[in-house]
């Protein structure tokens, strides 16, 4: 597939443009003059304000609009797409089955689960397809959102827990984050101090342990010395009631993304 198109060019419709290395076949749809001017300007790409005319011209569209439009694009663009083209989804609570009725039979359905890592090229996105979408469209679609992060290819009914684990968990990082900075504070560290360190330290742990491939308990047994300070912070926070606070957050998440669906 040569020519990408989007439907929309807000935040994480720009991260998957960032990603894409060679632009001369992007062209993208945005209804804000502003907007569009600006994605032009940056990334020097065609940007319109006519659906229709991405449609009719590109092999890979994605759509990246807010869930409420998506009845609205699927009608202006109704009988425009080109033989064979392809529409990525990246639109929350819109399953296939939704995206079907939406857009008819003819274009190639895949639908993908990001999350806000990818403007950071450090995304997560889940994907599954259609039964009729060729396995060509996925592999396309996967290269592209590799470029801003990993990819994984799930059946649709993973989805729900996708959303509550890998959508949702950034928020859930932050909030973990915060409060390791807060603690900090209420140390005596000054605030920018400890944000620094909380940051740092979570970011730098990632990295190490996605880079190393080490697995989590031997990392864990490995910073708590018997007698150590590590040793004597987790005996708080091994407490079973950790986990099951984990546990609950996600599946309130995946219920409550199966009620969206």
């Amino acid at each position: 597939m040569e020519k990408i198109g989007f439907f929309g060019a807000g935040r994480m419709a720009e991260g998957i443009l960032s990603a894409i290395e060679d632009r001369k076949g992007v062209f993208m749809a945005e209804k804000n003059p502003a907007r569009a001017e600006e994605i032009a300007k940056r990334y020097g790409v065609r940007v319109t304000g006519d659906l229709k005319a991405v449609a009719r011209e590109c092999d890979l569209v994605f759509l990246a609009v807010r869930p409420q439009d998506v009845d609205a694009v699927a009608a202006e663009v109704a009988g425009a797409f080109a033989a064979g083209c392809a529409l990525a989804s990246i639109v929350a609570g819109k399953t296939l089955a939704k995206l079907r009725a939406a857009f008819g039979r003819r274009v190639r359905l895949v639908r993908v689960m990001p999350n806000l890592a990818l403007r950071a090229k450090a995304g997560m996105c889940a994907i599954c397809a259609a039964p009729s979408t060729p396995r060509a469209a996925v592999d396309a679609v996967a290269r592209i959102l590799g470029r801003a992060g990993e990819t994984v290819v799930l059946k649709e009914r993973d989805f729900d827990a996708v959303t509550a684990l890998s959508g949702s968990g950034p928020a859930y990082f932050a909030y973990m984050e915060a409060a390791m900075a807060e603690g900090g504070v209420a140390l005596g560290l000054k605030p920018d101090v400890a944000r620094l360190l909380a940051g740092q330290t979570m970011y730098g742990t990632a990295k190490f342990l996605r880079e190393s491939g080490m697995e989590l308990q031997p990392f864990i047994d490995g910073v708590c010395t018997k007698g150590g300070t590590t040793a004597a912070g987790m005996k708080f926070l091994a407490a079973p009631q950790f986990k099951k606070i984990v546990a609950r957050t996600l599946a309130a998440a995946a219920r409550r993304s199966a009620e969206l669906a």
